[in-house]
């Protein structure tokens, strides 16, 4: 085996590891299995036609068919830009039709240059690749006849990048979506150089699209590392595992509901530097981020000094009720001991906690370009009602948690009129 086999042989081998570690670490996601099947197809490519094809007069019929793997390389990889495309809000402003159009049209051109590879495998051997090696043949008809559709598949690719970057997609696809654009024109250059440069221009490919593709990791594991501060653990995993449409889809079932916030903010915050106020809400929602996380549970809302969390959903809990009142209670104990740090003569802090017990409906809601994670239903308001009735350091409970949690904690309150309730409220304080 000659140096040069040898050599484009490790090449072929960097593009199936990367292949193969696309769709290993995320083998649920259809823009990685798009982008795995793209470069395991490179790696293919590569071992095929630069490994082991050379221009000599005379071919085995069968070589024809190498050409086929550098036509799926690039058919997969304007797919893997259609499915990013599909995974960024769109601009009401903007017809994405006309992207991917434009996508598909790019992928015609791949099936071309392999109907055409299959139709007249000498004159792509011949007239094709590595014709560096012999300019002349950049003015026959014989070399356009292949590069034409690949020029076509590049041009489209490139038009729908910038189509999509135009949406101005996250830090991260940005970063991933950019180093390919980067890479292509070295995948792409391996079809006309040398043997011995063509390794050399699809491993300077292979080594940006993996600094990007790095980027979009650490990016990706630094929001999750942030989010899981604030959401349940269990929620990340039933999203990874499932995946956010099914993870988030629309039910009704009953839920405790946990509001809290701030005592006396309101005038703190009017006195104190706005740096002051921002280190103080900083603090306060890594601490109950803390408790709601070791809890299961999953914040809702941050408004301003007010949070809003869910104990029972996304992920159904058996024992939601007694669950909320404990964690009520390590919030409380949290806050005293922030609330007391802060706090000023002047302007003194506490935290108030009003918990309620009922058949909510759960699912997603927002607009194309935002999507948020929510609760609708009378036990939602009636939380938010009690919470606000709450004095500084005090947990006010409704009557449904009561009876699931039980009461041996729990003293019965005066029943107190709320607004959107008719009748008066039953209420209970946590000890």
């Amino acid at each position: 085996m000659s140096g040069d086999i040898i050599a484009n042989s490790i090449v072929a081998l960097v593009a199936l590891g990367m292949g193969l570690a696309f769709v290993s670490a995320d083998r649920r996601s259809p823009t990685s299995r798009a982008l795995a099947a793209a470069y395991a197809f490179i790696g293919l490519s590569i071992y095929l036609n630069l490994a082991w094809t050379s221009p000599v007069p005379e071919l085995p019929w069968w070589t024809a068919w190498f050409a086929l793997p550098e036509a799926a390389a690039t058919i997969t990889m304007l797919e893997w830009i259609i499915r990013v495309r599909r995974t960024v809000p769109v601009d009401p402003d903007l017809d994405p039709r006309f992207g991917d159009r434009v996508l598909r049209s790019g992928q015609i051109g791949g099936l071309l240059y392999g109907l055409f590879s299959l139709m007249w495998p000498d004159i792509r051997i011949s007239h094709f690749l590595r014709a560096s090696s012999n300019p002349e043949v950049f003015l026959s008809g014989g070399f356009w006849l292949f590069a034409l559709p690949l020029l076509y598949a590049t041009l489209s690719g490139t038009v729908g990048i910038l189509l999509l970057l135009r949406r101005r997609p996250e830090r991260a696809e940005t970063i991933r979506v950019l180093a390919m654009a980067l890479a292509v024109p070295f995948l792409s250059a391996s079809f006309i150089l040398p043997v011995e440069a063509a390794a050399i221009s699809v491993i300077l490919g292979e080594i940006i699209f993996f600094i990007g593709s790095t980027h979009y990791h650490v990016l990706q594991g630094q929001r999750g590392q942030f989010m899981s501060r604030f959401l349940s653990p269990q929620v990340a995993k039933l999203v990874a595992e499932q995946g956010l449409q099914r993870a988030m889809q629309e039910s009704q079932r009953e839920i405790s509901i946990v509001c809290c916030d701030l005592r006396g903010f309101t005038p703190y915050a009017a006195a104190q530097p706005s740096a002051q106020v921002l280190q103080v809400l900083r603090e306060y929602y890594d601490a109950v981020g803390d408790v709601v996380s070791n809890y299961g549970a999953t914040i809702k809302d941050f408004a301003g000094d007010g949070i809003l969390i869910l104990v029972g959903a996304p992920l159904p809990m058996a024992y939601h009720a007694p669950r909320a009142l404990e964690m009520a209670a390590r919030i409380r104990e949290a806050g005293e001991t922030l609330t007391q740090r802060w706090s000023t003569v002047q302007h003194p802090l506490g935290i108030g906690l009003g918990v309620a017990t009922g058949v909510v409906t759960v699912g997603v809601i927002g607009s194309a370009s935002r999507l948020e994670y929510t609760a609708v239903g009378s036990a939602v308001n009636l939380a938010s009602r009690l919470c606000e009735q709450a004095g500084s350091g005090e947990i006010l409970v409704d009557a449904r948690t009561a009876d699931l949690a039980g009461a041996d904690r729990l003293q019965q309150r005066d029943a107190v009129t709320v607004k959107g309730f008719a009748e008066p409220v039953p209420r209970y304080a946590l000890g």
